[in-house]
């Protein structure tokens, strides 16, 4: 004789969630094949299933309710998580794995140009005044760079100080003349106490025709960076492709 598994006593003892109705419905299958069954006994049957049945109509109701504010919730969720996978915290702009995976799609389908901006002497602004002032001085530089993209381009956070803006179909001139008016902007930004002073960044342009990779594309705007480094800070410079300087040992 076969012994009852654990899982088996386990379904018995649990309790029946519809006893009540199971009952009611068990009375009334009596009374529907009992061939003298009275009408009275019928009108009882009859109301108790309707009053159980009303019940679990209340229930069901309730219950989708329920599972459908837990899939709103959940939906919510996801995409929070999503966000925040893929957005800087502090800024809100994207990461440095979006921008990878974002310039990697805009290139597989046209031209694109990679702007790659540091802020200069950030490091003196961190010395003088700590992390937080620093931080507001990154969403001022960033409100910046809102302004004058807008629609045009994406932004994204690669480094502390370190940003790109990716203009996908745009040409050398163009993103050129762009990347000068967020170059001006943000010289003329006034940054409130305690700063009080001129905060200024420099630019690094690559224009790139479709099927470019990520690294070459963003190899040669840090070329280009470095050669505004080099040169004053506070410039625009754009990428020669036959020539690649070093990259810098850190931002400055």
């Amino acid at each position: 004789m076969g012994s009852t598994s654990s899982s088996d006593a386990a379904a018995n003892d649990a309790p029946d969630l519809f006893k009540t109705e199971s009952e009611a419905l068990e009375k009334a299958r009596a009374i529907h094949v009992n061939a003298n069954a009275d009408a009275e006994q019928c009108r009882l049957a009859l109301a108790e299933l309707i009053g159980n049945f009303e019940r679990l109509m209340r229930e069901t109701r309730r219950l989708i309710g329920r599972s459908d504010r837990a899939e709103r919730e959940m939906h919510a969720l996801t995409q929070q998580l999503q966000y925040r996978a893929t957005h800087d915290a502090l800024t809100n702009v994207l990461n440095r794995s979006a921008v990878i995976e974002r310039t990697i799609k805009a290139l597989r389908a046209d031209r694109a140009v990679m702007i790659l901006l540091d802020i200069d002497d950030f490091k003196k602004v961190n010395d003088d005044y700590g992390h937080p002032v620093g931080d507001a001085v990154i969403l001022g530089i960033v409100d910046c760079l809102r302004r004058i993209v807008g629609e045009e381009g994406v932004i994204g956070r690669v480094g502390g100080e370190e940003f790109t803006v990716l203009l996908p179909g745009y040409g050398l001139t163009d993103a050129l003349q762009l990347a000068e008016k967020m170059r001006g902007a943000i010289g003329s930004h006034v940054f409130p106490a305690p700063v009080n002073r001129r905060i200024t960044a420099s630019f690094g342009v690559s224009a790139n025709s479709a099927r470019t990779d990520f690294d070459t594309a963003y190899g040669l705007a840090d070329s280009a960076l470095y050669k505004a480094k080099r040169g004053g800070r506070n410039r625009v410079e754009f990428a020669n492709p036959q020539v690649v300087c070093p990259a810098m040992p850190g931002g400055d």
